[in-house]
């Protein structure tokens, strides 16, 4: 797929950001009723299997993501490609030896995280693509990009349910050659409600 497939708008996710989203300010959107706090098992499902088919052709043989909101979408992504799953720990962050890690910030809940990554899951060779609920600022998809390359294993993609496209995540992305799929992508948030990126 092209880049424009990639991220085209998938209908049915979009409609429910319009119609249900909770919108705080100019910088929070809040899906918390059916993505990521609250899940709808059916819906997760249809998005992860969407998703599943914009990766596919990237080929990878790991899906790699960050406790807990990607879990849920990066599972389903790895059981419609029959990969295993991996995900860095961010709040109980003991894996076993050896292992990677980063520093990341936390916007949402303010200070620092750390993300750690045992390297037994991931292998030189390793043809890895990054699934996760959001990418906004993109700090903890940089800190994945670079802990699957460091453990010598190739990204191949990486994949968000849901882009903010004023905020810096994807130029981050871009600039390590990754390339991007989203589902929907959000172009600005005003007068409480989330204003989309139409294809």
């Amino acid at each position: 797929m092209n880049s424009t497939e990639l991220a085209a708008a998938y209908g049915p996710l979009v409609r429910r950001i319009e119609n249900e989203a909770t919108v705080i300010g100019d910088r929070i959107l809040r899906i918390d009723h059916f993505l990521n706090h609250r899940i709808e098992p059916a819906f997760i499902l249809e998005l992860g299997r969407e998703m599943a088919r914009r990766i596919s052709a990237s080929q990878p043989n790991i899906i790699l993501t960050a406790e807990a909101s990607g879990i849920a979408p990066a599972l389903v992504v790895a059981q419609a490609l029959n990969v295993p799953l991996v995900y860095a720990k961010k709040y109980s962050p003991e894996v076993e030896s050896p292992f990677l890690s980063r520093i990341i910030p936390s916007p949402t809940k303010g200070g620092d995280i750390k993300l750690v990554l045992s390297q037994r899951y991931i292998a030189t060779g390793a043809r890895v693509a990054i699934v996760d609920d959001f990418l906004a600022n993109g700090r903890t998809a940089v800190a994945l990009v670079e802990m699957a390359r460091e453990a010598g294993a190739q990204v191949m993609a990486a994949g968000f349910i849901v882009e903010k496209c004023f905020m810096p995540g994807r130029a981050l992305i871009d600039a390590l050659a990754v390339p991007v799929a989203t589902l929907a992508q959000v172009e600005r948030l005003e007068d409480g409600r989330a204003v989309m990126r139409q294809p």
